[in-house]
């Protein structure tokens, strides 16, 4: 497979990019100490894998109430701020770039989390989802409904964390408005039903989004600063789409164009939609023409669709997750053509150094 796209330069904003293969952030639970911040190990694994073009972070929490999975780290204290300086300045060193995926997840939760008090969430209407507590998976409650004036503390929590992410030397932000999080929450009438200026009409579903951006103007360029969006969710995390999910999206998107991000990131569907009505199958496709700037496509991608999908015009960029975790030297896998190491599901979200910093690169390999 000669002149991958995959493999070619690109230039993101201000950052010359080595290539146009992106580590897509996924959770670990790595973080487990009292502090939930990241440590030399969690410095070790990033910096196996920064010849990725980018590196996005896991999803680290803006503020204590922001968490919903065990050992996830945050990016709220002193503490989180100086063990995320370890991760930054390790894939510093290997020349490689990294944004902070900065995360909230309102009503995915549980009160374990909270010293018993509820989740948070736009409305309160229970996802009847699975929270992963540190006493096992346990069933999610109906949420906490937030008042006005705390959905814009809450703005104010996400400007503090670019602040910090800034501080601890990433390059840039992604926001984490995905996957039935806190941002997804207000953006579905399923989970949304206020009656103030964040509820009703699509352009108030979509305003703590944009009330968001324009905080984070104060504290760090808009140029160094991602999204991330996952239009055709359905069926997961309580989120199911309706006849104006697509449609706030396209708005969502559409608006982008004003703001000149670092870059918009998709997901394809998570689960089959073919017969879902309403929803988006192909969501590279659909949203391309409708967005100017850097577009970073995601879930389910091999190095012959990754190719395929840039040749094609469709996206800028390709984020692989699983194959990341398993292949730290992934784009020069795809350089030689050779077969990836096969991932170990089971350590996946839990345990120590084992299936997180022990996967052989190829220089390894042929070491033996």
């Amino acid at each position: 497979m000669e002149n991958q796209p995959l493999l070619t330069s690109y230039q993101l904003g201000p950052f010359a990019l080595k290539n146009r293969v992106v580590m897509a952030p996924m959770t670990r639970s790595r973080a487990a100490n009292p502090d939930n911040a990241a440590t030399k190990l969690t410095a070790q694994y990033y910096e196996q894998r920064a010849s990725a073009g980018l590196i996005i972070s896991e999803g680290t929490q803006v503020s204590a109430q922001g968490v919903g999975y065990i050992n996830t780290p945050g990016i709220y204290s002193e503490a989180q701020v100086k063990g995320w300086q370890l991760v930054t300045n390790a894939v510093h060193a290997k020349e490689g770039k990294i944004f902070a995926q900065l995360w909230h997840v309102g009503r995915i939760s549980h009160p374990d989390f909270h010293n018993g008090e509820l989740p948070v969430a736009p409305s309160a209407i229970n996802p009847n989802d699975k929270s992963f507590t540190p006493l096992g998976f346990k069933d999610t409650v109906t949420p906490r409904a937030l008042e006005t004036h705390e959905v814009q503390a809450i703005v104010q929590d996400f400007k503090k964390a670019a602040a910090n992410a800034l501080e601890a030397g990433f390059d840039g932000v992604e926001l984490h408005a995905s996957n039935g999080y806190l941002f997804q929450q207000f953006f579905n009438k399923v989970s949304n039903q206020r009656t103030d200026q964040y509820g009703g009409s699509i352009e108030n579903r979509a305003r703590f989004l944009f009330e968001t951006l324009e905080a984070l103007k104060e504290v760090i360029s808009l140029n160094k600063v991602g999204i991330r969006l996952n239009p055709s969710l359905h069926g997961m995390s309580g989120i199911t789409i309706d006849e104006e999910t697509i449609p706030t999206f396209e708005y969502i998107v559409q608006r982008l164009n004003d703001y000149h991000l670092a870059y918009v990131h998709l997901s394809e569907p998570f689960t089959p939609v073919e017969n879902v009505p309403y929803a988006v199958t192909e969501i590279a496709k659909h949203f391309r023409p409708l967005y100017n700037g850097t577009l970073i496509i995601n879930k389910g991608f091999s190095q012959e669709t990754g190719n395929q999908i840039i040749a094609a015009g469709l996206a800028d960029l390709v984020a692989f997750g699983v194959p990341f975790i398993a292949n730290p030297d992934l784009p020069e896998r795809f350089a030689q053509n050779v077969e990836l190491n096969a991932p170990d599901k089971n350590t996946f979200y839990a345990g120590d150094e084992n299936g997180y910093i022990d996967y052989p690169a190829l220089t390894e390999v042929e070491a033996i």
